[in-house]
């Protein structure tokens, strides 16, 4: 999963998108209003975590551009502003959560993961497909109740492919959620780390759509390889 963290205070910036990182997501960041808007318009985020005092546009202005341009990313409000008006501004400009400064870090990555779900149409922590189980509170993998050992990449992947269960998902969509946007993205490498997935899971679980990419079906039991 891929997100976007605009926040002019350059401390809490750090430590937000350090504490995504740390959680297995892709994050970059932004300073102010106008650099935060043009990522959000033209790059595919999943989730977006916007300060409302910003510099050059403030936050709920930013908002209500993305929303009028028909963009849908599910955005946390983060601010200092505590005012009930305040949020009540921030909901109707298109937010879906409020986060009031200051702030527990693992408050704010329940929300992130809550957020990401909601917008999955997921309800639980853990993702279930056939034997393979995704807990995305503790990052952690299981096969038929035994735990499984990926590297930041291959979770990334199987986390993206389970949130996404029943729809096909092309390369160049992974590409784009699984890499920041200073990474030089080479979608032949989404081919390897599947590959290592299938052999490490050793269940039939990601299926190839010849021409298309990648399907996880929910419907579909995952054998046994």
């Amino acid at each position: 999963m891929r997100l976007l963290v605009v926040e002019d205070d350059r401390d809490i910036n750090r430590q937000v998108v350090n504490a995504l990182e740390e959680a297995g997501y892709v994050a970059d960041k932004a300073f102010d209003g106008e650099e935060g808007a043009y990522l959000g318009e033209n790059e595919p985020y999943d989730a977006i975590i916007l300060d409302m005092g910003l510099p050059k546009a403030d936050g709920v202005t930013v908002l209500q551009r993305w929303r009028r341009a028909g963009i849908k990313t599910p955005v946390i409000i983060l601010t200092a502003r505590d005012r009930w008006s305040d949020k009540v501004d921030g909901f109707d400009a298109g937010a879906d959560d409020y986060v009031t400064k200051p702030f527990h870090m693992e408050e704010l990555m329940a929300r992130v993961r809550a957020l990401l779900r909601r917008a999955a149409g997921h309800a639980s922590s853990q993702i279930t497909c056939g034997p393979v189980t995704l807990d995305t509170r503790s990052g952690r993998v299981f096969v038929d109740g035994n735990p499984v050992k990926l590297t930041s990449h291959e979770y990334r992947l199987l986390s993206y492919l389970m949130h996404h269960t029943g729809r096909v998902v092309s390369r160049a969509e992974l590409t784009e959620h699984l890499y920041d946007q200073d990474f030089d993205r080479d979608s032949n490498t989404i081919e390897v780390f599947v590959g290592r997935l299938r052999k490490k899971l050793a269940v039939d679980l990601i299926q190839t759509v010849r021409g298309l990419g990648y399907l996880v079906d929910p419907n579909q039991p995952a054998a046994r390889v």
